[in-house]
């Protein structure tokens, strides 16, 4: 695995006892079509056919949701869509697409700790894309998990950057390998969505490098060839018309050379979108359009200007032989079933089994009676906003569960108190809709809490299922429920998977990509809203530019998830990375070697993972880094490698994890780079972040 912060390399694999070790997940590379250089010199020769106005309205986005085209000189308009969980359908716009496949969220998809599958979830987006005629797929969306009440947080990958970093290398490869452009968003700390546009993220040199941008890094360097600016300001500065963060972060650090877009109706300054790096504005035929003539006539930018961001997109274009071959290819209509496994399989391994004491599996067969309440029972749980992707062939939790367990479920949307009492087994269905344009509570509604409380009050066999783009509050009635199992919002086929983990079809292998906290108070971004101010839902005050700027600080810096609850030592309701199985594990024999190493040398961490349960099962081993004794302040520890072993009952096998002194580093603001210090490092593995079993040291010199 490659490491998100530094360009290391470590390598994850698992063998059977005793057996040779081999690196199973390669470093991830793309070649385009066209070469840069050739692409770039096609680029100048169209360029230097067009007129100043045929520029302007190349770099202005065409009828909301397209590149212009240019007939006369053979370039084509290409359609831009929706989103990083399957291609979000538009009304009069996605013509050659009847359906598509609605993915398990990205969050779910974080969850399953399955880079492979990551590759194979997106690659089957970007077939769907060139069934539907999609030259650019507008994701992954890969903004850190920073405020629990995010309404976009289930577009995202999870709060740990490396985990994110392991996700989109391989999610851009898959997309990439289709011919489908995909766009990393939403460049940069988009990490709230409580009046966004007006968000200001003050964020420190330190903090950006460690948390923010290294997932961005690890898309740009696995060949993605779009970026998609953010809403929010960025120390002062609308990120889609800022020098800083386009020129500065994206191109000069981050090294990116392609294409660079705003978010829809996100810029207002046409002199400031120009001069920063930004290439299209989005939906486009407003400020650009209508400022850039006075622009150039008064000198305040050059045809130069309007010259680079042009070049830019054609280049881009190009590139990835959007010129040369017809976007839409209808051989990947056929190919719609195995996307349909893709996503129940990704179902299967995203969710997650919070508790369980002992209820759970639930056996098929029986004469015991299952009540069935709350939510998403026959209506399918989803996110909302461009990420929504609707689905065909969607299945039912209410229909999976008859499937499986026939008349034994009986659905009551409004159960007595002596119904409730009375069930052998209560299954309860709970969870929030979350939406982009607004966050959400960290608490249920009252009225949902209430119906909650009141099952597992009333029957201790209550198994409460959650569908959420999030964490939610649980603490009022987890220490109640016989069982919690995390299903987020699962796509068409997800009930399918949950009804095959409830009976045991399935053993649950999901762990949480994120923290879930016992209170909101809690969290590192307790705060984060303005003074006297509340959240609210719809889409009207997400556009109202009337709302002052406010500052979003984040004075937690680099201690995010795990890292904060850890610093602050406060025990939350359910770890980064927990998640349990319907076997057991063990792990022995870490080995570490050597003791201490010199810079560029390698590291080695050797150890056994034993299934010492009944059934088959997987499970996600986690390597963390802590620094002993730190010069500066630093996390109590850092997730630097994972793999997911399979194992049958009373199978071993030896995970190999290897480490560069890169990856014991951090970004040192004195120097602007990144820095390992010299120092003895604690390693350790674990189930989860706060489930450590094994730990050892080594030495950099």
């Amino acid at each position: 695995m490659k490491s998100a912060a530094v360009p290391s390399t470590p390598a994850v694999a698992a063998t059977p006892a005793g057996a040779s070790c081999t690196t199973t997940l390669a470093e991830p590379s793309f070649k385009t079509p066209v070469s840069y250089d050739e692409a770039d010199r096609r680029a100048g020769a169209l360029l230097a056919q067009m007129t100043m106005p045929e520029k302007l309205s190349l770099v202005s986005g065409s009828n909301f949701f397209y590149i212009k085209g240019l007939p006369r000189l053979g370039i084509p308009e290409l359609y831009l869509s929706d989103a990083t969980q399957g291609v979000h359908l538009r009304k009069n716009y996605n013509r050659l697409l009847e359906k598509s496949t609605a993915f398990p969220c990205p969050i779910a998809l974080a969850a399953t700790w399955n880079p492979g599958l990551a590759y194979r979830y997106a690659h089957s987006i970007g077939e769907e894309c060139r069934a539907g005629g999609v030259a650019v797929l507008l994701g992954p969306g890969l903004n850190i998990y920073r405020v629990s009440q995010c309404g976009r947080n289930f577009e995202y990958l999870g709060e740990d950057p490396f985990l994110v970093s392991r996700l989109v290398e391989r999610y851009v490869t898959g997309v990439l390998d289709t011919g489908t452009v995909p766009t990393l968003k939403h460049f940069l700390a988009n990490n709230t969505d409580y009046h966004r546009r007006t968000s200001d993220s003050v964020v420190d040199e330190r903090t950006l490098h460690e948390i923010y941008l290294p997932a961005f890094k690890a898309g740009i360097d696995a060949g993605a060839m779009a970026v998609m600016t953010a809403y929010n300001l960025v120390n002062g500065e609308w990120a889609g018309q800022s020098r800083a963060v386009i020129t500065g972060l994206l191109r000069a650090e981050l090294g990116f050379r392609w294409l660079v877009m705003s978010d829809w109706w996100s810029v207002w300054d046409a002199e400031k979108i120009i001069r920063s790096g930004q290439d299209l504005e989005m939906p486009g035929e407003k400020f650009i359009q209508a400022d850039a003539a006075r622009l150039l006539a008064s000198g305040r930018v050059v045809p130069a200007d309007i010259d680079r961001m042009a070049r830019s997109i054609l280049r881009t274009c190009i590139a990835a032989g959007l010129h040369d071959r017809p976007v839409q290819d209808a051989f990947y209509l056929g190919k719609f079933a195995a996307h349909e496994e893709v996503a129940l399989q990704t179902a299967r391994e995203g969710i997650v089994l919070l508790k369980n004491n002992g209820v759970l599996p639930l056996a098929q067969t029986g004469a015991d009676k299952i009540l069935l309440t709350g939510l998403f029972v026959d209506t399918l749980a989803h996110g909302g906003g461009s990420a929504e992707v609707a689905g065909y062939n969607v299945t039912l939790l209410l229909d999976a569960l008859r499937a499986t367990y026939g008349d034994r479920v009986e659905f009551v949307p409004e159960p007595t108190d002596a119904q409730l009492k009375s069930a052998p087994t209560v299954l309860l269905s709970t969870g929030t809709f979350d939406s982009e344009g607004w966050d959400r509570p960290f608490a249920l509604p009252a009225a949902e809490e209430a119906r909650v409380v009141r099952a597992v009050s009333l029957n201790p066999r209550t198994i409460v299922i959650v569908n959420s783009g999030g964490g939610l509050r649980m603490t009022g009635w987890n220490d109640r429920a016989a069982a919690i199992v995390y299903a987020w919002y699962p796509g068409q086929a997800g009930n399918r998977a949950l009804a095959e983990i409830l009976c045991g079809d399935t053993n649950p292998s999901g762990k949480l990509p994120i923290t879930i906290e016992r209170e909101f108070a809690d969290s590192p971004a307790a705060g984060y809203l303005p003074a006297g101010e509340s959240l609210y839902t719809g889409a009207d005050p997400d556009h109202d530019m009337s709302h002052r700027v406010y500052r979003n600080e984040y004075r937690e810096g680099v201690f995010v998830g795990y890292r904060w609850y850890e610093a602050k030592k406060i025990a939350p309701l359910y770890g980064f990375g927990h998640g349990l199985s319907y076997t057991s594990f063990d792990y022995q024999n870490l080995k570490v070697s050597p003791a201490a190493v010199r810079p560029g040398e390698r590291i080695t961490l050797d150890f056994t993972v034993t299934n010492t349960g009944p059934v088959a099962g997987a499970e996600t081993v986690q390597v963390y880094v802590h620094h002993i004794n730190p010069a500066l302040p630093r996390p109590e520890q850092e997730l630097k490698g994972f793999s997911k072993v399979k194992l049958a009952p009373g199978e071993t096998r030896h995970v190999i994890v290897r480490l560069t002194p890169k990856d014991f580093a951090y970004w040192d603001v004195a120097t602007h780079a990144w820095k390992s210090d010299p120092g003895t490092y604690e390693l350790r593995v674990g189930r989860a972040s706060d489930r450590i079993v094994l730990h050892g040291q080594v030495t950099l010199r």
